[in-house]
């Protein structure tokens, strides 16, 4: 018999909160695409963080399912990020900010004791 999986609050919090934050998120850049025509980075930038958010929406929902790849797939769409904002001239030290997502991310899933997110993903 399997053993029962047991996710704490805050990690169910967290994950929540990269969901609704990436779906806007998402909607946001394709808002700035599609209906201004002078943005503050190119339309191809906003399309590809676009769908990184869109996807950061599926790994959210494979932690949930107690899936390590959507760890693994937040890694990739953080980096991607990373490479893309400076890219289009964002200051390294803002464009680093965005590594604490996954920062804090990783530290939600070391947290709980017995309810310790990360032994539990497969």
């Amino acid at each position: 018999m399997a053993a029962t999986k047991d996710r704490h609050g805050c990690l169910t919090t967290w994950l929540v909160l990269m969901i609704i934050v990436n779906a806007l998120t998402a909607l946001s850049y394709l808002g700035l695409t599609l209906f201004v025509r002078k943005t503050v980075a190119p339309a191809w930038a906003l399309l590809v963080l676009a769908v990184a958010c869109t996807a950061n929406v599926a790994f959210a929902v494979a932690l949930f399912r107690w899936k390590k790849w959507g760890f693994l797939g937040f890694l990739g769409t953080t980096a991607l990020a990373l490479v893309i904002n400076l890219r289009i001239g964002i200051k390294p030290t803002f464009a680093i900010v965005g590594l604490f997502g996954i920062v804090i991310l990783y530290a939600v899933l070391q947290i709980g004791g017995e309810k310790k997110g990360w032994n539990q993903l497969e």
